[in-house]
């Protein structure tokens, strides 16, 4: 079988994380896919969609379509596949107000496909407004990248850390009262930022790690409590928490926001804390700071957790999918 997968950006950590993370496992069980980037022009999207019909099906990652591009990936598509794991049909900026451009382009990729995959129980809820054919398929990772903590010596810094984009750098501003008052409160705690970005505290030193793929693991492993904060509101509620499973595969302990997966993934007194508000940032790391043995305790128990998200097993599920959506289109093929 041959999948033709188009994506805005094919360099995006979302499309690496969903899509290409998966290709060679899915090459080596019979479904060989091509990898495409949509182009800007209306005439070269056409002749990129004019390309599906030479294909068993299409998957179409993130991208919301004008009314054009619906119809010609559709009339071109013997199946149609979307995949997505943000809350694209919101702003991220204004996500309480209503964006009638975002929601129109998020319903007709979903109603043009045959299946629609998203991250998470919450973008679940959102497609199925619109089609029935929805399943869920969290983002994982390769848990063996990371290497989690081991009750070592270090340099005697406690350090938080903070992985993430320029574009989420926002949310971890939301919390500087908190970190600012633990950098007053411990003189041996030190924020790592690992990023495109960064921003500075007062009263806490801070590490300004640039990221790369192939460092961020040793970065972040060298850590010992994460951070995940979040505001609530309607985009961010569609995050897939992916940062938190780095962590937990770090074997470190989290301090996050209860917004989305977020409230799943980190288990509120086993796992990590949750923070609802600055006095609760300070205290939960405060309580983590103070005590070591804590913080291994939750970091080995994040760990196990997370090894239910590893590329193995969410692979497998992807490749499940995959199979009986495009067997099933074979086989109507074949009665037709």
């Amino acid at each position: 079988m041959n999948l033709l997968v188009i994506s805005n950006n094919p360099h995006r950590a979302s499309f690496k994380q969903r899509i290409e993370i998966y290709l060679a496992m899915l090459r080596d069980n019979g479904i060989h896919c091509e990898v495409a980037r949509l182009p800007a022009g209306s005439l070269a999207r056409s002749r990129v969609f004019a390309r599906a019909q030479n294909f068993d099906g299409v998957v179409l990652h993130k991208k919301g379509l004008n009314f054009f591009d619906a119809f010609w990936l559709r009339q071109h598509s013997r199946r149609m596949i979307y995949d997505f794991d943000d809350a694209v049909m919101y702003s991220p900026k204004t996500p309480e107000r209503d964006s009638f451009s975002r929601l129109r382009r998020f319903r007709r990729s979903v109603q043009a496909a045959d299946l629609v995959i998203a991250g998470n129980s919450y973008l679940a809820a959102q497609a199925r407004r619109f089609s029935p054919h929805v399943e869920i398929v969290p983002t994982g990772l390769n848990v063996d990248d990371y290497q989690a903590r081991t009750d070592v010596e270090s340099d005697g810094k406690i350090r938080l850390v903070w992985i993430g984009s320029r574009t989420t750098l926002r949310y971890l501003a939301e919390i500087v009262p908190a970190l600012s008052e633990i950098g007053s409160q411990f003189s041996n705690v030190v924020l790592r930022i690992i990023c495109d970005d960064f921003l500075d505290v007062p009263n806490l030193r801070v590490e300004k790690r640039q990221w790369f793929s192939d460092k961020q693991a040793a970065d972040l492993a060298a850590c010992d409590i994460g951070l995940a904060p979040l505001p609530d509101n309607r985009f961010t509620r569609g995050k897939c928490g992916f940062k938190v499973l780095q962590y937990g595969a770090c074997g470190l302990p989290v301090v996050a926001s209860p917004v989305g997966v977020n409230a799943e993934y980190v288990v509120d007194g086993v796992t990590g804390f949750h923070a609802r508000s600055i006095p609760e940032w300070i205290d939960t790391i405060s309580r983590l700071v103070t005590n070591r043995q804590l913080r291994m305790q939750m970091g080995r128990e994040g760990r196990v957790k997370v090894e239910r998200f590893d590329v193995k097993i969410i692979g497998e599920q992807l490749l499940g999918l995959l199979k009986r959506h495009l067997n099933s289109a074979g086989a109507e093929s074949c009665k037709g």
